[in-house]
């Protein structure tokens, strides 16, 4: 299906997307990784240390993504459509070995002494840089011809129970990292429903946890937007 008839469809009936919020994630996660590498002083060691531990972060972070997208989206796709997966399959083999060369370029970078270090800090982010625009492209795939076969299979609670399958299998430190990048990248609207969500669903000190992280990663105005939408007590709203 192309973009064309996607977005006719999605104008006549829009549809639950799950590929919609981890997918600004992890675009912000990889953007923001990919500055930082940038404009890493190589002769600051703790800057890079810093900047090393991001970039192995977002390394573990995409690899844990592209297990879930195997494990539970990749099998609903097959069993709709025999073959659909392939494409994605395939890419995911790809971005697993890119991810085993990431980690080697930034051991690189560790190793590396003072007068060479520039030079392994501009390996790592010319291949982060090529990493990146891989995966904004199969993103894109993903969430056109991918999203074009669960539609067409599944209504939008098996798809909402796929989603929670995936969340359920996530450790608690693996979802904390998640919604770091998730609540920022989200829009106002999608930040109020997905906590107003967890605050119906989850444990409170669940909850009191995301809106922690929330409050530490969100813009002033963002903060008090999700604050008046959920109808926080005025004194975390400050």
């Amino acid at each position: 299906m192309n973009d064309r008839n996607l977005s006719r469809q999605q104008a006549a009936a829009p549809r639950y997307d799950i590929y919609a919020i981890i997918h600004k994630a992890l675009r912000a996660f990889m953007c923001d990784t990919l500055v930082s590498v940038g404009n890493a002083d190589a002769d600051d060691a703790k800057e890079v240390a810093a900047v090393l531990a991001q970039v192995r972060e977002l390394a573990a972070f995409c690899a844990s993504h592209l297990k879930h997208e195997n494990d539970f989206v990749h099998p609903a796709m097959e069993a709709a459509q025999p073959g659909a997966a392939a494409q994605t399959a395939g890419d995911h083999l790809h971005h697993e070995w890119a991810l085993r060369q990431v980690g080697t370029l930034a051991d690189a970078v560790d190793a590396a002494s003072t007068e060479v270090r520039a030079a392994a800090l501009g390996q790592l982010y010319r291949y982060l840089a090529v990493f990146v625009a891989e995966n904004f492209t199969h993103m894109n795939i993903e969430e056109t011809d991918n999203n074009a076969v669960l539609w067409a299979a599944c209504s939008d609670e098996e798809l909402m129970g796929i989603e929670h399958a995936i969340v359920a299998s996530i450790p608690p430190d693996e979802m904390a990292a998640s919604m770091r990048w998730m609540i920022p990248a989200m829009t106002a609207n999608e930040r109020a429903a997905a906590l107003g969500g967890m605050r119906a669903g989850a444990p409170a000190p669940v909850f009191d946890a995301v809106l922690g992280i929330a409050h530490t990663y969100l813009s002033e105005r963002d903060w008090n937007k999700l604050a008046l939408a959920l109808a926080l007590p005025e004194r975390l709203a400050a």
